[in-house]
């Protein structure tokens, strides 16, 4: 066995080796630097975006393993060591993963989008998913809700996105939809001009747009008016309840009678 051909194999390869073992550590330690400038690059032009710091910190994790994985897979190219099938197993992985999650990865993009989008946000009363009452969290999987009657209630961020949002805090004032049932002796009118009057001495009233009382409907028992007073959202419920006051106390001022169906039977003798 000639020695100084072994000797000179094992020379030039554990050179190589160690070479490509250096290449490799400096490889990594740059490829990381990189990935942490990226990242921060990325964060950085999201926060003067002012885009929510939640979405922020994820997709900054998101890609930061997609770019680590990357940077291992062309490593171990570097070494020579075939990764077509270590790809194909992470990409498999990867649709298995999703089939099982699917709809917690629906959820997780439904949560992105409304960050990104914000139909909604913490404060807003709001009707999504069939269910109204006041946001009180924003999370990539749901979005958690207390309702009126004073119950949290999550949906999930895919049931909102991919329903109808209704958003009654975007605007400054909403409107309170209450209706008077008058009797048929009553004089419409007159009651419009009362109902005007008594609408505007309610606390917490918007004068712009101004209340809308207007001869909605005629049946058998009379006339029905609409009363409708604008306000705040934060006030809604409380105008709601004192519209109703203010027509009952109206009427009572007013001493009309209450509604009643009106019949009229004609007897035709043959």
């Amino acid at each position: 066995m000639d020695m100084q051909a072994i000797q000179h194999f094992l020379s030039t390869t554990l050179v190589e080796l160690g070479i490509k073992i250096l290449a490799a550590v400096a490889f990594w330690v740059i490829g990381r630097w990189l990935i942490g400038r990226v990242i921060s690059l990325i964060q950085a032009s999201m926060n003067r975006n002012h885009v929510d710091p939640t979405l922020t910190k994820y997709l900054g994790s998101i890609v930061a393993v997609a770019l680590n994985i990357a940077l291992v897979l062309g490593i171990l190219g570097y070494f020579g060591i075939q990764t077509t099938s270590f790809a194909a197993m992470l990409a498999g992985a990867g649709l298995a993963i999703g089939a099982a999650w699917s709809g917690l990865l629906g959820n997780f993009a439904a949560g992105a989008f409304m960050l990104v989008l914000r139909p909604v946000k913490v404060g807003d009363f709001v009707s999504v998913g069939g269910i109204t009452g006041t946001v009180h969290e924003l999370g990539l999987f749901g979005t958690t809700i207390i309702t009126p009657d004073h119950v949290m209630t999550i949906v999930g961020n895919g049931k909102i996105f991919s329903d109808t949002i209704q958003n009654f805090s975007v605007l400054p004032v909403r409107r309170v939809d209450r209706t008077a049932q008058l009797a048929g002796s009553v004089d419409p009118l007159e009651a419009i001009e009362r109902f005007k009057a008594a609408v505007a001495r309610i606390p917490n009233v918007s004068t712009d747009p101004a209340p809308e009382v207007n001869l909605l409907d005629m049946n058998l028992n009379g006339s029905v008016i609409a009363v409708r007073p604008y306000t705040n959202n934060a006030h809604y419920w409380q105008v709601y309840f004192d519209t109703n006051e203010a027509i009952v106390r109206t009427c009572k001022e007013a001493g009309w009678p209450a509604p009643t169906p009106t019949q009229v039977t004609r007897i035709v003798q043959g």
